[in-house]
């Protein structure tokens, strides 16, 4: 359960900030923190046995027919992961504390960092395939949420949009790859996937699977070519950089390839494509950090540049790469959070990131630039420091590959290539800041900030010298735990030191810097071959994208649907027909051996009946009322259907069903003209309308007749076999409905509620013109209520609720139930209204129809609630047999509670609509004030 809560904690805390933020900004920073801060606790104490080797684990079935099921692991590497995440982020909460101004939503912001948090722990502590992604789809849209902060700067928008355009993008392609893992692998638990490399490395659907799971991985991890969104994340507050740069999101990427190493990796198709990204990302990133000018610019593709440098590493395919990966995110979290939280002080406390305008600022905040400094060391691989042992040991790995042969010499001079301009960038971040003169027309003098603002980046800081000094103390068995994850094997021996004596790996480092050093001092040759070349936003090129293929889509659309409901309907029955008609083509084989039953004369005459309702439909499209008196000759003929074949519970349904429909048909045209256009000529009808029809009707007859002369083989069986025993009722449709069905039948009804529910706002605020005559100039009757139906209509009432009552009553073991007596009680009391009126029914039956709906969908959850209670699934029924003197022998059902249910939303659904449409029909609207 420990696992649970370090993923439940943070989860809970959603709300947190937003119950609290009331209470002013130290208790909303407090209380935001507290469950992360126990759940980083819980993590702590599950770290001697994860560095034994064990792996705690939980494991709940949620859908196993889907292979879905709620499965946490927290090995070496997940271990690691909820560290920094939940590491980095309590110092991201204290450090927004005193970033964020007062005009900013202190509470929406924690609220949307929480959600992150609990995205990215979902995703590192998955063992689950499916569950992963539904949690790296949830950092997609919760970083985005937080990109989107300042909503209304238009880069903030736009860098939002771009980041879930393509990390959306590359969570689809994923989930392809990891639909098609767990096929061929027959399970999407993560320990049997972890275990069957063998088998998806010879499967003839591995090049698709590596291809759809490494644009999942890049386009996260923003690798070349889909480095470009990243830079552009950083319209964001400088904390939610900060954290998306370090711990979460774009590690999301490198995770995911670290995670499943042991499985795709392997072979040469891994080796190259992955290195080349890598190589390819990490030396775009390094050349084009060089030359930004805005300081959460560069060090954005720094970023870039390092998730390269670790990619690269994942596909070298030497025996110590994978350790070496696994260092590098270490050290690339730790410095660069604080690089991020640097500059977001610097700015916070300047009032700009303009690298040419900030200039001299070691003399106003000198502890900030000491601090700034030892992070920017860091990152250029200085020694004594972090950054410099992970990066020597990635040039160590670069001389061990074999990859490309011949050509394999090209990967360790482009690797200290991409590290010497990783020092020229850092020297610029570093001279050009805190000393190159004094500062250009800043906004504010500068000076230092809060104190409790700089905690973070002193306490990172700190961690980068400890661990660039006593590196074994501090992560070696960390390391190799987290590299053991990886691996699914045991760790190649390895020693981390500050020293290794003079050799090759130790020359790289002394060329890169030397050679940053020497890029960075001669740095205005290169600025000015950089300036002859015209920089791209990639904000503007992607909404300019976006923007053109909106119009193609646009005009794609009107090309296929230009609003005509007959092209439209032309066109998808003919896609039809393509797509049915070729099977059925060969006659001989279409026909089945079932005898055909006698000709029924009944039968013929209804069918005819039922053709004719449809011809006459048809002939009198053009005049509504008549069109719709045929049409309801339709809905009676399959009423009479459904009878006849011994559904009389769908006989009942169908009748109410077409009153209902009947009705809201004429309140709807009384509105509209009682003639329509005529759209077509006659010739035209005949040439295509009824060739379509003829040719789609015959492929769909040959399809039923194809049905009809083989056995059926039908799954009615079971139900009629268990409809008693299981749900305690005869009758065998309201018991699927309630039981065997009960969960769809609840969807069910909460479409419909809430379909009602967007229908009456639709209706609320709609104001038309009332027609005061028909179309030929005959004005309305003037008595709108006669006497003679209002009689009628109450002495019906009570008869008609006893109908109603009796349906419902009789409906678990006879013709029946809650749907069915709903339909008659809301004709009932629709039939008050046509009679009395909206004021008469208004003053005698205050109701609130969207209460109805309310009560009826809680009653109905009650029920499938209740069941847990007694151990048993979720709207199990529970029946047994009482007796009552007078009464006799008696059977009551739980599923009658759920029926109810049903009941009550289905009237309040039905008379929502039907009510409120008929006032507009009627001027006892305006005249109630009824808006």
């Amino acid at each position: 359960m420990t696992l649970l809560w370090i993923l439940l904690l943070p989860m809970m805390g959603i709300v947190t900030p937003l119950l609290t933020e009331r209470y002013g900004r130290n208790v909303c920073a407090a209380m935001t923190a507290l469950p992360p801060a126990i759940a980083l606790m819980l993590l702590l104490q599950q770290a001697p046995v994860v560095m034994s080797g064990q792996v705690p684990s939980l494991h709940a079935e949620w859908i196993p027919a889907l292979g879905l099921n709620l499965a946490l692991h927290l090995d070496g590497l997940a271990w690691l992961f909820c560290l920094l995440i939940l590491g980095i982020g309590l110092l991201v909460i204290l450090y927004a504390r005193y970033y964020l101004s007062d005009r900013d939503s202190m509470g929406q912001f924690y609220a949307s960092l929480i959600l992150f948090m609990t995205a990215m722990l979902g995703v590192v502590l998955s063992a689950n395939l499916l569950q992963l992604w539904l949690f790296w789809e949830l950092t997609s849209i919760s970083s985005f949420l937080l990109i989107s902060f300042w909503s209304w700067r238009t880069d903030a928008r736009k860098g939002a949009r771009m980041a879930l355009a393509v990390t959306g993008a590359g969570g689809l392609a994923l989930l392809g790859a990891l639909i098609l893992i767990g096929h061929e692998v027959g399970s999407f638990d993560l320990a049997t996937v972890l275990a069957s490399g063998d088998l998806l490395r010879q499967s003839e659907l591995y090049p698709v699977i590596l291809a759809l799971f490494l644009l999942g991985a890049f386009t996260k991890s923003a690798q070349f070519p889909f480095h470009f969104w990243l830079p552009h994340a950083m319209a964001a507050p400088t904390p939610v950089s900060s954290y998306l740069h370090s711990a979460t999101m774009v590690k999301a990427g490198v995770f995911l390839l670290a995670r499943f190493y042991p499985v795709l990796a392997g072979t040469d198709l891994w080796f190259v494509v992955v290195s080349l990204t890598g190589m390819a990302t990490l030396l775009v990133g390094a050349y084009t950090a060089l030359f930004k000018h805005d300081l959460k610019g560069l060090l954005a593709y720094s970023t870039v540049s390092h998730l390269g440098l670790i990619t690269l590493l994942l596909g070298l395919g030497t025996a110590l790469a994978p350790v070496a990966a696994v260092f590098h995110i270490i050290n690339h979290a730790v410095f660069k959070a604080s690089l991020f939280m640097a500059a977001g002080i610097i700015d916070h406390e300047s009032g700009s990131r303009d690298m040419r305008k900030l200039n001299g600022l070691w003399q106003f905040m000198p502890v900030t630039a000491t601090l700034a400094m030892v992070a920017a060391s860091s990152m250029a691989g200085v020694p004594l420091l972090n950054g410099f042992l992970s990066k020597e040991m990635m040039f160590a790995e670069t001389l061990e590959q074999y990859t490309f042969g011949a050509l394999s010499w090209w990967v360790p001079l482009l690797a200290t290539i991409g590290a010497t301009f990783s020092v020229a960038y850092s020297l610029r971040f570093m001279h050009d800041v805190f000393f190159n003169g004094q500062p250009i027309d800043l906004p504010k003098t500068p000076h230092e900030p809060p104190r409790y603002m700089r905690v973070p980046v002193e306490i990172l800081v700190v961690l980068c010298l400890l661990v660039g000094m006593f590196p074994d103390l501090m992560v070696g068995t960390l390391l190799k735990t987290a590299a053991g994850a990886v691996l699914q094997a045991p760790v190649p021996e390895f020693e981390l030191g500050v020293w290794h004596g003079f050799n090759l790996p130790l020359l790289m480092s002394m060329l890169a810097v030397s050679g940053g050093v020497a890029i960075y001092v001669n740095r205005r040759f290169l600025f000015q071959f950089q300036s002859q070349f015209a920089e791209r936003d990639a904000k503007l090129v992607f909404e300019a994208s976006v923007q053109s293929l909106v119009r193609k889509a646009g005009q794609l659309h009107h090309l296929i649907d230009n609003g005509s409901m007959q092209r439209a309907m032309f066109l998808m029955l003919l896609l039809a027909l393509v797509l049915m008609a070729w099977p059925l083509m060969d006659l001989l084989n279409t026909a089945g051996g079932r005898p055909e039953l006698a000709l029924n004369w009944g039968v013929v005459f209804c069918t005819a009946l039922l053709i004719a309702g449809t011809l006459l439909t048809i002939w009198w499209s053009h005049q509504r009322l008549w069109a719709l008196l045929a049409l309801s000759i339709v809905g009676l003929v399959v009423s009479v259907a459904f009878a006849w074949f011994s559904a009389p519970d769908l006989a009942l349904t169908q009748l109410s069903v077409e009153v209902v429909t009947v009705l809201l048909f004429l309140l709807a045209l009384f509105f509209l003209p009682r003639h329509g256009p005529i759209m077509d000529g006659p010739l035209r009808i005949m040439m295509r309308d009824l060739g379509v029809s003829v040719l789609f009707g015959s492929v769909v007859g040959t399809i039923c007749y194809a049905l009809l002369t083989r056995p059926l083989d039908s799954i009615s069986g079971y139900f009629l076999e268990h409809s008693k025993t299981g749900g305690g009722g005869t009758n065998v449709v309201n018991v699927i409905l309630v039981d065997f069905r009960g969960f769809d039948t609840l969807g069910e009804i909460t479409v419909l509620g809430i379909a009602a529910l967007g229908i009456y706002k639709l209706l609320a605020r709609m104001t038309l013109a009332m027609p005061s005559a028909d179309d030929d100039g005959r004005a309305w009757a003037r008595e709108r209520h006669p006497a003679l139906l209002a009689l009628v209509s109450q002495s019906l009432l009570p008869l008609a609720l006893l109908v109603s009552a009796y349906i419902f009553l009789r409906g678990h073991n006879m013709p029946g139930g809650g749907f069915i007596a709903g339909l008659i009680t809301a004709i009932a009391l629709i039939q008050q209204y046509v009679a009395h009126g909206v004021v008469w029914m208004k003053q005698r039956m205050p109701l609130s129809y969207e209460a109805l709906i309310a009560s009826g969908l809680l009653i109905a959850l009650t029920a499938g609630l209740g069941s847990w209670l007694f151990g048993h699934n979720f709207l199990k029924t529970w029946y047994d047999y009482f007796y009552l003197p007078g009464v006799g022998k008696f059977e009551l059902a739980s599923a009658m509670v759920f029926d109810l249910g049903v009941y009550l939303t289905v009237i309040g659904a039905t008379l929502l609509i039907l009510a409120n449409l008929g006032k507009l029909t009627t001027s006892e609207r305006i005249r109630t004030g009824d808006e």
